[in-house]
């Protein structure tokens, strides 16, 4: 694949990507059945102001960036992209798709969100063109204090969750499935989006913890 060939691909999967997981996260709004962790603090802040879920994502997600200022973290393409479009797919999302009613339709919504957003990550990280502005604000974190990846992500999803559900953020058995499932989808999706390297250089995207793949910009 030739130089522009491969500019072209990355564009491509960045967007959709991010575009994906702003209509997989309404889907999971949808269900009814929890959140990701994110959207559970998002949701929250939605219910106490009166703006939608994709403006608060994004209000939010410029106010995380900032958080990378004095944590030396440097934004790319997909970093800036990610705060603009998901917010903007995810209320798109939500005026075309209605609640569900009954619990095979929420299960159904549940689940294709889980797995939609899997792929919608998997699309996005293996474009390499940053990592979004959360996942910079672990990465940071990370590196002032010396604690594990796993532990930072830990402990800011536990802490979004928390203040999130006290808002008023849906937090249930969607919450929890994708809390499990996430990373194995992502690193099956990183996998299966790898963007064909230039000549001489390694096909393989992502080894490893599913959350280091995940970091990788």
């Amino acid at each position: 694949m030739s130089t522009r060939g491969r500019l072209a691909r990355r564009l491509i999967q960045l967007y959709v990507g991010l575009a994906l997981y702003g209509a997989s996260s309404a889907l999971l709004v949808r269900s009814g059945l929890g959140l990701e962790p994110w959207n559970v603090l998002h949701q929250g802040l939605a219910e106490r102001t009166g703006l939608s879920i994709g403006v608060v994502l994004t209000l939010v997600g410029a106010a995380v960036l900032l958080a990378w200022i004095p944590l030396r973290q440097r934004p790319g393409l997909g970093t800036v992209s990610n705060v603009l479009v998901i917010g903007m797919a995810m209320d798109a999302t939500l005026a075309l798709v209605p609640d569900a009613h009954g619990w095979a339709l929420r299960v159904t919504l549940m689940a294709t969100g889980i797995v939609l957003n899997g792929a919608a990550t998997g699309l996005y990280i293996a474009a390499r063109f940053g990592p979004g502005p959360r996942d910079g604000l672990m990465t940071g974190l990370h590196q002032l204090t010396g604690v594990s990846i796993r532990l930072v992500r830990t402990g800011i999803e536990l802490t979004v969750v928390a203040t999130g559900f006290a808002l008023g953020g849906t937090v249930g058995v969607g919450t929890l499935l994708y809390a499990l499932s996430i990373g194995p989808f992502a690193q099956l999706f990183l996998r299966v989006f790898a963007v064909p390297p230039a000549s001489g250089g390694s096909t393989v995207v992502a080894t490893g913890q599913p959350e280091r793949a995940i970091l990788r910009p």
